[in-house]
């Protein structure tokens, strides 16, 4: 039986229930025996690059792609043979394909008109719907009069109205410019809680993943490497991938030398001697590759800190600033090795006036990196 993610009220069965789905295209296996379920009433995204199979999982649940194997249900009831317009789904599209002839009440009654639902009925229905989604008295405007916020939340009242079990959003907020999109990502959170529809939502951006979702699964070659909840994909990552594509990492590849407890000692080729804390099973001997995040590790003028703490620290020189408010880090080479490192600046404003050439020291608990062993690529 495949777990279930989130907690669906009353006991009630997933709205979501995928059994070993697989599908190919020719030798690509685009979707690779993935099983899963999603809790009525979450927010669950599957996030992964361009290519992982995430939107051919996603025409599989909206029943515009048929798997090979494997069996959707969605609220409990099986969807084989099932078409798209008889499931209860509905679906919003990166680029909305709002109607531009139609007002807005027009394009949120659509859906409505069509299944023959009475004219009284669809007015109130809309007029409902536009108050929730923050858009009252909106009816009569017409779509270009719209900011991309407000066609955004036009195109998921007109999926709504329907009372679909599932709403599928297919990288919705991609086409907004980045500030909008920060914006939309609160609204759409804020959106869903108040609504309590079961979302299921792809995307590439990690951000978008992390900030809306309950439950996160990351996607790579057609399987999940690991599910869970933002914090578990940040804090305890299971697989090098997901260490590597959820959050900024630097990524040091060497050889263990020394394993004590969870606790791994690694030999870069170029001589640079980390210690991370192990993330499955690692021998002396393994090709093991760390990652350290930007914000774990500290800088300091002097190795005072780092001594005083019992911390390995490191020596380096400042090769660029990169100032972004709170995200401000500076990219430098320790001294030894050459290897290359970012680290993020203290949001105090303290080491504001670092200057490029500038020799520092850096250093990191060990039990803040987490190493794997080479091969661990896929979480089964």
């Amino acid at each position: 039986m495949a777990p279930t993610f989130g907690t669906s009220p009353n006991g009630a069965p997933p709205d979501l229930q995928a059994e070993r789905l697989s599908k190919r295209f020719g030798d690509f296996r685009a979707v690779d025996e993935l099983s899963f379920s999603v809790a009525r009433g979450s927010f669950f995204s599957i996030l992964g690059p361009s290519g992982c199979g995430k939107t051919t999982l996603l025409r599989i649940i909206a029943g515009f792609l048929s798997p090979d194997t494997g069996e959707v249900r969605i609220g409990g009831k099986p969807m084989h043979g099932v078409p798209p317009n008889k499931r209860p789904v509905n679906m919003v599209f990166q680029h909305l394909a709002l109607f531009p002839m139609m007002s807005v009440g027009d394009n949120v009654a659509y859906g409505l008109a069509r299944r023959g639902v009475a004219k009284d009925e669809i007015k109130r229905r809309v007029g409902d719907m536009l108050e929730r989604v923050s858009l009252p008295g909106a009816q009569d405007k017409r779509i270009e009069q719209l900011s991309g916020g407000q066609k955004q939340r036009v195109a998921i009242a007109r999926s709504l109205v329907l009372e679909p079990t599932l709403l599928l959003l297919d990288e919705p907020l991609g086409a907004l410019d980045l500030k909008l999109r920060d914006h939309m990502k609160i609204e759409l959170k804020q959106l869903q809680a108040a609504i309590g529809t079961t979302f299921v939502y792809i995307t590439h951006d990690q951000s978008e993943a992390l900030v809306l979702s309950d439950h996160v699964a990351v996607m790579n070659e057609g399987r999940f490497e690991q599910i869970g909840t933002p914090q578990d994909l940040y804090y305890a990552p299971q697989t090098p991938f997901v260490a590597g594509f959820v959050g900024a990492n630097n990524a040091v590849r060497g050889r263990a030398t020394q394993v004590n407890g969870d606790t791994v000692t690694l030999a870069s080729e170029n001589g640079l001697v980390i210690t991370a804390r192990a993330m499955g099973t690692v021998r002396v001997g393994d090709t093991v590759q760390a990652f350290v995040r930007p914000e774990v590790a500290s800088l300091s003028r002097t190795p005072s800190p780092f001594t005083e703490a019992g911390v390995p620290h490191y020596q380096a020189r400042i090769d660029n600033l990169l100032f972004d408010g709170a995200n401000s880090a500076v990219l430098l080479h320790e001294e030894s090795s050459g290897t290359e490192f970012r680290i993020a600046l203290p949001q105090t404003g303290h080491l504001s006036d670092l200057v490029v050439g500038e020799r520092v020291h850096f250093g990191f608990d060990p039990q803040l990196a987490v190493c794997f062993a080479a091969g661990n690529d896929h979480a089964r």
